[in-house]
């Protein structure tokens, strides 16, 4: 039998292999509360998972949100996660997953958890195009046991859906917020990759303040691909990769490659190895920073501050 330790190394230890581990919870069905659909978050977001506590509603708050708990002295948002998605628990609101990333704590409110199931990212493909609110970021294909056909799990967008909750609590992304204008060698560009459709608006708002032109990507896929292809570019043109780019920014959680294997990928190539590149992620901590670190990466900085991004890409530039 595992010790707890050798849980926590061996979870751990995933980012190095293209492997995450996904919750996997439901929160409801239709009005009779049939078909009840299977949605999962990122384990490393996940601080604890704990029975629905007593909720103290909030005078004003909005829709959706059920009120705050006071765990073990920290007040904490629960949100109301079968209504965000319009769909009915059937036995109620059970359980509550406390989260934790991109500088925040909130919990949500859901009918069941599941279990924990470890997936390859190659198992995860963008749900971008499928219809949907754009709470969804992604979906997972999950392998099917004894000859039964695997079962699908959405992966939720929580910035997305943070974010539709606070439409006016955004970062300060003003040029006063990132200050002067940040030179790069002509002709180059900042490569960035992020799954989430928030993220892209907001990173590609702040490259605009810091004048940074730049290629956005959807995946770490879509990025190496990108970096590979404009390496071949700048070959045919006599010139150097370190002239077409000049960073790469990446997110952590994204379908088919993370953002730990695009840097290692990065790093580990003659032709790329100079290029700096920074991870831009919204799971925070100790531990993702010192997995940066092992990845070679040249910078973490934690999703989002406008103003933080801006003094981590102007450092890192710089050097």
């Amino acid at each position: 039998m595992k010790s707890v330790q050798q849980e926590v190394d061996e979870r751990s230890n995933l980012t190095g292999t293209n492997k995450f581990e996904l919750l996997l919870f439901r929160l409801g069905g239709d009005e009779h509360g049939e078909r009840s659909e299977l949605f999962g978050i990122n384990v490393f977001k996940i601080r604890e998972i704990v029975a629905m506590p007593a909720i103290t509603a909030v005078a004003g708050s909005p829709a959706h949100v059920l009120g705050v708990v006071n765990l073990r002295g920290q007040i904490i948002q629960v949100l109301d996660l079968p209504a965000i998605a319009g769909v009915k628990p059937k036995t109620g609101l059970n359980i509550m997953l406390v989260t934790e990333f991109a500088r925040t704590t909130q919990a949500f409110a859901v009918e069941s958890v599941e279990e924990i199931v470890r997936l390859d990212w190659s198992q995860v493909m963008s749900a971008e195009k499928s219809a949907g609110s754009g709470m969804v970021t992604s979906i997972a294909r999950l392998d099917g046991e004894n000859g039964e056909p695997g079962r699908l799990a959405q992966v939720l967008d929580v910035e997305t859906i943070l974010r539709n909750m606070n439409p006016d609590s955004g970062p300060d992304i003003s040029q006063q917020a990132v200050g002067a204008k940040i030179q790069i060698k002509p002709g180059s560009i900042v490569l960035a990759a992020d799954d989430s459709v928030v993220a892209r608006a907001l990173i590609e708002q702040g490259l605009d303040a810091m004048g940074l032109p730049y290629v956005m990507t959807k995946s770490g896929k879509e990025c190496w691909d990108q970096l590979n292809s404009i390496a071949a570019q700048a070959e045919a043109e006599g010139k150097s990769i370190n002239d077409k780019v000049a960073l790469v920014l990446t997110d952590l959680e994204m379908p088919e490659m993370d953002g730990f294997t695009l840097t290692r990928n990065v790093k580990k190539n003659a032709r790329f190895g100079s290029i700096p590149v920074v991870i831009h992620s919204s799971l925070s901590g100790t531990t993702n920073e010192e997995h940066v670190k092992n990845v070679g990466a040249d910078a973490y900085v934690a999703k989002f501050s406008a103003e933080d991004l801006s003094a981590t890409l102007r450092r890192v530039l710089k050097q």
